[in-house]
């Protein structure tokens, strides 16, 4: 086949996901992680749900729903129980049960991601680490029942997790537990035939990756130094988490899958 001819991974799709259903957590706009593996999902057979937290992001989570021909959204603030049982409540009525989930969740104050880590006050970090890590931990306690067999949770981490990263701080911290907690959730849910695994994307120009100080210069540098040269896209991410959520992992599970273009194997580059 032609190179100028062949089809872009947003646009070749095969069924791989027909007739499975599942819930998005974590889209914030079209520049999103999780929205690059939903548009993949979908365009791949998948039917599904999303969440968004307040007003504004409901604004922007609707487009992209209807975008996958979707009308099935939730609001849900993963800092309280009983809004994220709502959510579940809501998928039983409509759907009855579900076949996987994205959690794409994470927040820190952006003012404390600069300067020292040793600087980080008691309530940012209870805070970071409750929602970019303990919400997996109880969104995927109380989805469980709901989960069909061969099911899938995909969660989303970064390198900082192993690594001192620029400008990241407390957000590695919660990275690491959030990591630890996929491979401890992947022993719970094993039994029940459910696989969980996190995708660590490389530095990317997203919503939250424009909020790390200093983001321009370490995104230049990822891609000078990857041994794939280039711009990390959304499809990278988004063909990766097909496959996680897809039957063609049914024998993974626990596992941190780097999508980076390599970068996270470079401890030092050449020398010029």
């Amino acid at each position: 086949m032609n190179k100028n001819t062949e089809e872009s991974p947003s646009n070749f799709a095969i069924p791989l996901m027909k007739n499975k259903k599942g819930l998005i957590m974590g889209v914030a706009n079209d520049h999103s992680l999780a929205w690059g593996i939903a548009n993949l999902l979908h365009k791949n057979g998948a039917k599904l749900a999303y969440t968004y937290q307040g007003e504004s992001f409901k604004k922007r989570v609707e487009p992209l729903a209807k975008k996958t021909d979707s009308d099935l959204i939730f609001n849900c603030d993963v800092t309280n129980t009983n809004e994220i049982e709502d959510v579940f409540a809501g998928i039983k009525k409509n759907w009855g049960d579900l076949d996987f989930i994205v959690h794409g969740i994470a927040y820190s104050d952006r003012n404390e991601l600069s300067g020292r880590y040793v600087d980080t006050t008691k309530k940012n970090f209870i805070k970071t680490l409750e929602i970019s890590c303990y919400s997996l931990t109880e969104i995927t306690r109380i989805a469980e029942p709901y989960i069909n067999k061969g099911g899938s949770i995909l969660t989303l981490s970064f390198g900082g997790s192993v690594k001192v990263m620029p400008n990241y701080n407390v957000m590695g911290v919660a990275k690491a537990a959030l990591e630890s907690s996929v491979r401890y959730l992947s022993s719970d849910l094993g039994k029940n035939g459910i696989r969980i695994n996190a995708i660590s994307a490389g530095p990317m120009r997203t919503l939250s990756g424009a909020g790390v100080g200093g983001a321009r210069d370490i995104f230049n540098y990822a891609e000078k130094f990857s041994p794939l040269n280039g711009k990390l896209s959304l499809d990278n991410i988004g063909t990766a988490g097909l496959y996680l959520l897809s039957d063609l992992s049914l024998g993974v599970t626990g596992e941190i899958h780097y999508v980076d273009l390599g970068y996270n194997t470079i401890g030092m580059p050449k020398p010029e």
